[in-house]
């Protein structure tokens, strides 16, 4: 069988990248790289997995196409993969280019584009948020007025929650106006008032090969609001929960909508007190956040490897799901340098079984801003077959776990 020669766009940033290049090379590719870090700076395990790598900014489309048309003269390339959302568009446009299988550029803007997203999907018939999309403050205020409040204004072509505000009146939109303005345009929706879930498959050959729902505690927009919450993703292991199924049926129903076949895909949707479910949207990514390695506790698995041979060849073995699995993000009070860390001790004393990865920032070392990543100064995975528990451990991990910085 021949080798496939693979392009792997950003095999080292973000970080998990590097994950998912070495397991393509694992599972038998030949992973040619192309990204904007220098080949010194790339992760061990991205470096060590490429057989070649092309340093060339992804913002200049042109000069990635260039370089690849020309390295395409020496060598056979199969397929490009990229998992990184801003350059999925690049992705697409170099399998036209080069005539190469997998997602075209109008297969892929969907995926990109919020309002595109769910006008598809209001076509195929699936229950989505009011929305409109907007480049001004004048369609703001006049999708604010035909959706009502409260409702979302986020960026249409955002990842996770960044820029995205709930607004629950006039003056508060006057208010947060100002803080959109750097966003070309924006989606205005309606506000769902519901709990918030993912739904996350690998895909191979048109095909679901894996799925997983996770459970945010809290909303993710309620999270980022407020800096004494220590956010949870929660990594469900028995997907047949009768609150669950409803939401599982529209995943399925989108991936079919959206004609994806092949790689990760990543869905938030909600469900509402009255057991309504309504759509949130999609990537055709992973989950961010190290939500991967939660998922990989949850299964015993290497669901980087999983995705690898999903796209790869199609298939994947199939993978089991003995336990829950949930992190828990911490941060600091105050401001400055870690200080000091209190209540660990006493928790690993009595949960240090469940505890899979502590990853919290050392005493000395300055707080990051929690705002600007949801990792903020440090994690904990935890894991127990048994839901409750699994939730009582992470709400003491939330509470009485504190960082300190001055």
């Amino acid at each position: 069988m021949t080798v496939p020669n693979v392009v792997m766009l950003s095999p080292g940033f973000p970080l998990e990248m590097a994950y998912f290049t070495r397991a393509l090379a694992e599972v038998g590719a030949t992973v040619i790289g192309v990204g904007d870090q220098p080949v010194g700076v790339l992760p061990p395990e991205a470096r060590a997995a490429l057989a070649h790598y092309e340093h060339v900014s992804l913002a200049d489309e042109d000069a990635v196409i260039a370089a690849l048309r020309g390295l395409s003269r020496h060598a056979r390339i199969d397929q490009v993969e990229c998992l990184w959302e801003p350059y999925m568009v690049l992705a697409a446009r170099i399998r036209e280019e080069l005539g190469l299988p997998g997602m075209t550029v109008a297969q892929t803007w969907p995926f990109r584009d919020k309002e595109l997203m769910k006008q598809v999907l209001d076509a195929a018939g699936i229950r989505t948020p009011r929305h409109a999309s907007t480049g001004t403050n004048a369609g703001i205020y006049a999708a604010a007025e035909q959706i009502g409040y409260p409702l979302i204004i986020k960026p249409i072509a955002g990842a996770g929650s960044a820029d995205t505000y709930r607004v629950d009146s006039l003056a508060e939109l006057e208010t947060v106006l100002p803080m959109i303005g750097h966003v070309e345009t924006v989606s205005v929706e309606e506000f769902i008032e519901a709990e918030e879930f993912t739904y996350d498959t690998i895909c191979g050959a048109g095909d679901i090969l894996y799925d997983n729902v996770s459970w945010y505690r809290p909303r993710p927009l309620q999270a980022r609001s407020h800096e004494w919450i220590s956010p949870q993703t929660v990594a469900l292991r028995d997907l047949d929960r009768a609150e669950l199924v409803a939401g599982i049926e529209m995943g399925h129903q989108v991936i079919t909508a959206l004609g994806f076949t092949a790689g990760f895909t990543h869905m938030e949707w909600y469900r509402k007190a009255d057991g309504e479910v309504v759509f949130g949207e999609i990537g055709a990514r992973p989950p961010g956040a190290r939500t991967v390695d939660v998922m990989n506790y949850a299964c015993d698995a290497d669901l980087f490897r999983t995705w690898a041979a999903a796209v790869l060849t199609g298939r994947a073995e199939p993978v089991a799901r003995p336990y829950n699995a949930a992190s828990i993000f911490k941060r600091a009070r105050g401001s400055g340098h870690i200080d000091r860390v209190e209540g660990l001790d006493r928790l690993l004393a009595e949960h240090g079984d469940s505890v899979c990865v502590l990853d919290l920032l050392p005493v000395g070392a300055h707080r990051r801003d929690w705002r600007a990543t949801l990792i903020s100064d440090g994690m904990i995975i935890l894991r127990d077959p048994d839901l409750d528990r699994l939730v009582t451990i992470a709400d003491r991990f939330g509470s009485e776990l504190q960082l300190y910085a001055r």
